[in-house]
């Protein structure tokens, strides 16, 4: 199935979201399944393009979920914007959009839900070490679209890097029925990475924050020449320099996330607070 004229299907409930996936399968069809949070952008755009354009029938998910916001505010100052949503997928050919409720998906929220799904080792790393229970509850909510949506293919921002890594983990480790497509990276004309949050940003957080990839730019610049502690280094100064409070600026193995001195197999990963507002970005080491 191709693109899709018209409005999505508004599925509202779990089992509604279900009995659609099931009735594709039915038909021959292939899911494409694009989790998201909401507050759409170009970004979202890209994975549901990359789900059309494969054939598949794309379900595109709407769920804040609570479960991997480690800061109350941070949840409450996430952006709802479901009728601007709901227009874009219109225009993007998504066939269908699952909005379930917090109390759908986690029936004794905000009591802690008793069963969680944790991938150990690359869940208390680089955004895991800023943000504890956050890939917990990542892997959790993960596991339940996948539960619902069951057989399918599923697609993933390369912007949210770690967070890939994490559900490629628990996909192999749990013998899921889903193959995993990492679309690359949207970014606007000055290079950052299109996020739910730039919304937050001000217009001179805007330019700070594209120190981030700038500070990607930079690395890539000195692979060859530098060891990955002083490339580490300079991209801490360049981004401390462009008003970028660090979380962290680390070069790591591209599969387990752990420091490494190879730097054909490394990854670039970057994040930091611009305007109080949380930022990531990441790339190769050595440019593909």
């Amino acid at each position: 199935m191709t693109m899709h004229d018209g409005a999505p299907t508004v599925l509202t409930t779990v089992d509604q979201w279900r009995d659609f996936a099931n009735d594709v399968r039915r038909c021959g069809a292939r899911v494409g399944l694009v989790p998201t949070m909401g507050a759409l952008h170009d970004g979202h755009s890209a994975l549901v393009r990359a789900a059309t354009e494969n054939g598949d029938v794309t379900l595109v998910t709407i769920f804040v979920n609570p479960l991997q916001f480690n800061d109350a505010q941070d949840l409450a100052n996430y952006p709802s914007t479901l009728e601007n949503d709901l227009a874009r997928l219109t225009r993007d050919g998504a066939h269908a959009v699952a909005t379930p409720t917090v109390h759908d998906m986690w029936p004794h929220y905000p009591a802690q839900t008793p069963t969680l799904v944790r991938v150990r080792g690359l869940d208390g790393v680089l955004e895991g070490a800023g943000r504890p229970g956050h890939f917990d509850g990542v892997a959790t909510v993960v596991t339940k679209l996948f539960a619902i949506t069951g057989p399918c293919r599923a697609y993933f921002g390369e912007k949210d890097f770690q967070q890939v890594a994490v559900v490629r983990q628990l996909v192999a480790d749990l013998d899921l029925d889903v193959e995993i497509v990492v679309v690359p990276t949207v970014r606007n004309e000055q290079g950052l990475a299109l996020s739910s949050r730039n919304a937050r940003l001000s217009p001179e957080g805007l330019q700070a924050a594209a120190a981030l990839p700038s500070a990607i730019t930079l690395a890539q610049g000195m692979a060859n020449t530098h060891k990955i502690a002083e490339i580490e280094a300079a991209m801490q100064h360049h981004l401390v320099t462009h008003g970028v409070d660090v979380a962290y600026a680390a070069i790591v193995d591209a599969i387990s996330l752990t420091p490494t001195d190879d730097a054909a197999n490394a990854r670039i990963m970057v994040a930091g607070f611009v305007d109080g507002v949380r930022l990531i970005d990441n790339a190769p080491l050595v440019k593909e």
